[in-house]
C-alpha cells in the first residue's frame, strides 16, 4: 500500500449532539459500537484530497445529511446529501431492529436468526446506497459504509 493510501482513514468522528434524538439503550449501544469499530479500522478517501487522516462530523443541516471533513492542516470540505433516498430503507431498518431487539428477549433462536438476517440485509442495502450517494465525493469500503450507515440512522432515531 502506498503512503498516500495508508493515510486514507478517519481518525475521529463526531455526531452533532443537536442533530441527535433520544435513543434507547440498544440504539445507544449500537451507536457506540459503530464509532469504536469505525475508528478501529476504516477506509475513507475524499476525492481530490492530498491524504489524511481525517476528522468527520455528521449532522443534519436543513433536512440534509452533512459530512464535514477536516483534513490535516485544517482543510475543510462539506458534502450535503439528500435524505430522501434513505428514508425507505431507514424506516424498514428501524422496524426490523425493533422486532429484533424484542425477539432477543422473547423469541426462539431461529426467529432471532431470521430477523438478524433481515436486519443485516437492510443494513447492507443502506450501506450500498450510502456508497452510491457518496460517489464522486468520498470513497469507502463496505465495512466503513456499514458503520457510517449506523451513525446516519442515529440521526433519525426518535427514542
Amino acid at each position: 500500500m502506498s503512503d498516500a493510501k495508508a493515510t486514507q482513514f478517519l481518525k475521529s468522528i463526531l455526531i452533532d449532539e443537536d442533530s441527535l434524538a433520544a435513543a434507547s439503550r440498544d440504539q445507544e449501544q449500537e451507536r457506540q459500537v459503530a464509532i469504536f469499530d469505525l475508528l478501529d479500522g476504516n477506509y475513507f478517501e475524499p476525492v481530490e484530497s492530498p491524504g489524511g487522516p481525517y476528522d468527520l462530523k455528521l449532522s443534519l443541516v436543513e433536512n440534509r445529511l452533512a459530512f464535514d471533513i477536516v483534513a490535516p492542516g485544517g482543510q475543510e470540505r462539506r458534502h450535503l446529501l439528500s435524505l430522501s433516498p434513505f428514508r425507505g430503507v431507514i424506516k424498514d431498518y428501524f422496524m426490523i431492529c425493533d422486532s429484533y431487539y424484542s425477539a432477543i428477549r422473547n423469541s426462539s433462536p431461529q426467529q432471532i436468526e431470521a430477523l438478524d438476517m433481515g436486519r443485516r440485509g437492510l443494513h447492507n442495502e443502506g450501506s450500498n446506497l450510502l456508497r452510491e450517494r457518496l460517489e464522486g465525493k468520498v470513497k469507502t469500503d463496505l465495512d466503513t459504509a456499514r458503520r457510517l450507515f449506523t451513525l446516519i440512522c442515529a440521526l433519525h432515531w426518535r427514542g
